[in-house]
């Protein structure tokens, strides 16, 4: 685990001078101002605790995530932000929520089970008690015995992507060592054009989930009372999932209960021993199909520079979540410390030259629907790469959704123009750890969307800690998994790299604009 150095001013101090002739110009007066606000007068947690405790699990047009953005837009609003609003991106469908969960065992003995219900899927008719049925099958043929006997009843699947647990010699939580971050620095930008080469184990998968899915229509037709899902995780943590469609028009499923591993296996073994278990359960959850439309939270710092305040400089986060947990990690952090840096910004009285504006977008779970949809509808068609005028008014997005991690540098995302002005301004944050560059890029988050359309979009280097091992998607994923003082790292970083960019005479540079892409990714 590396050594996290602790700030000093004495430190700081020494390393006032550090860009004083370098090209790129740092403004160390101001960097000293936002260090000072970020580190020694935080307010990150606060809004954690308020994204989190308070709002609750912010599923895609749930009620929770209404709560979250209606604080929010609060929150800029007391702040003194201005153009606060809720901004609709597009339709995305229904709301959900659990409204009541509860399971147990009765038979053999009592024991409660670690589980939630599938995202968008139904109650159970009121409460329900039945034995479990073991339904052993992998294929659409092999379900064909089981047809007039599963109404009602309460059903676990054995198949062959149910596997036993094993223990992991691993650490949960880590961080970058200094090699592997050297590593990431060395990084040679990927060949242009070049593809993926074929993935016979996602050939594979895609295949199983297609047979899976025609089983689930079979299922449905029997009308069972509840069926019972293998979750990834051990130690009681569970990976959740959604297990039906949001589309207003969906077909209806089954009730469905995601369970801790260690509670599938118990109920599994015995089943398979021929020893019988009954269990009982009752779920309730609630759909909102009133207003389908999705959408953002936008708030803003104006520009005051006659020649740049109709540019724009962008940060943000997704604010949405899964249910089991109350999205702390995936990803309150992200958006409380992007909140956090419009703070700072704010409260060191800081009158940036260009426009800043925050984003706090919903769905990205699904498909970066949010980030995507406003990108769309105010810069450009990654389809057609039919752009708009205000595409060029935007110097660069900076994102944040790894975790509760200290940032550590910055993916460059093939843009080597950037490279040398980034690493000036990491220098202030060197002793805190924060130095690498690299130039490879990162995916699966909305920084994406503005790539798309060639507009300069960056991901911070964040340490993993335990997000893939223990919080991304998981019942675990709560505020007591957030590290308050790598919270006030990444703000205090995020805050110097938006002022230097709203403060620079140019803009960043920009890669080659790619071409269209009729799949809109």
């Amino acid at each position: 685990m590396t050594m996290i150095k602790k700030f000093t001013t004495t430190i700081f101090a020494i390393g006032l001078c550090v860009s004083a002739f370098a090209q790129e110009q740092v403004d160390m007066a101001a960097v000293q101002k936002i260090r000072t606000e970020g580190l020694d007068k935080s307010q990150v947690m606060d809004i954690a605790f308020q994204i989190t405790d308070v709002a609750g699990p912010r599923l895609s047009n749930s009620p929770g995530l209404k709560r979250a953005q209606d604080w929010a837009v609060k929150q800029f609003n007391e702040w003194g932000l201005k153009n606060v609003h809720l901004e609709a991106w597009g339709t995305f469908g229904k709301g959900w929520q659990v409204d009541k969960y509860y399971a147990a065992t009765t038979i053999p003995f009592y024991k409660p089970i670690i589980a939630s219900p599938k995202a968008w899927t139904p109650s159970t008719n009121g409460p329900i008690k039945s034995e479990v049925v073991l339904v052993k099958a992998d294929s659409v043929p092999q379900l064909a015995q089981y047809k007039g006997k599963l109404q009602g009843k309460i059903i676990i699947f054995d198949n062959s992507s149910n596997r036993a647990l094993e223990n992991s010699y691993k650490p949960d939580v880590v961080r970058y060592t200094e090699e592997e971050l050297d590593k990431l620095s060395k990084e040679v930008p990927a060949t242009p054009g070049a593809r993926p080469a074929n993935n016979p184990a996602m050939a594979a998968m895609m295949k199983m989930r297609a047979a899976r899915a025609e089983m689930s229509k079979m299922i449905q037709a029997e009308n069972p009372g509840l069926i019972l899902t293998y979750a990834r995780g051990s130690y009681g943590t569970f990976f959740t999932s959604n297990g039906a469609s949001y589309a207003l028009d969906a077909a209806p499923v089954s009730p469905e209960l995601e369970m801790s591993s260690e509670d599938f296996l118990h109920i599994l073994r015995l089943l398979k021993a021929g020893q019988k278990v009954e269990m009982e359960a009752e779920i309730k959850t609630s759909f909102f199909d009133k207003d389908p439309q999705g959408y953002n939270v936008i708030a803003e710092i104006p520009g005051t520079d006659k020649k740049l305040k109709d540019e724009v400089v962008m940060l943000g986060g997704h604010y949405d979540s899964w249910h089991a947990g109350t999205g702390a990690t995936d990803n309150a952090a992200g958006s409380a410390v992007m909140m956090e840096a419009m703070r700072i910004l704010k409260s060191i009285g800081f009158k940036p030259k260009r426009t800043i504006r925050i984003a706090l977008w919903s769905s990205e779970e699904q498909g970066l629907y949010g980030s995507r949809g406003y990108v769309a509808k105010h810069f450009g068609d990654p389809k057609t790469m039919t752009l708009t005028p205000d595409q060029k008014k935007v110097s660069a997005y900076y994102n944040l959704d790894n975790g509760t991690g200290a940032i550590r540098g910055i993916y460059l995302q093939g843009n080597a123009g950037v490279g040398p002005i980034f690493q000036e301004w990491l220098k202030p944050f060197n002793d805190i750890e924060a130095k690498t560059v690299t130039i490879s890029n990162t995916g699966g988050t909305d920084h994406l969307a503005f790539n798309a359309v060639g507009i300069p979009g960056f991901q911070f280097i964040q340490d993993p800690m335990d997000y893939n091992t223990r919080t991304h998607h998981s019942n675990m994923d709560t505020y007591d998994r957030l590290v308050a003082q790598d919270l006030k790292r990444s703000a205090t970083i995020v805050a110097a790299f938006v002022y230097h960019t709203s403060e620079r005479a140019a803009q960043l540079p920009r890669v080659e604009l790619p071409k269209a892409n009729p799949a809109g990714r």
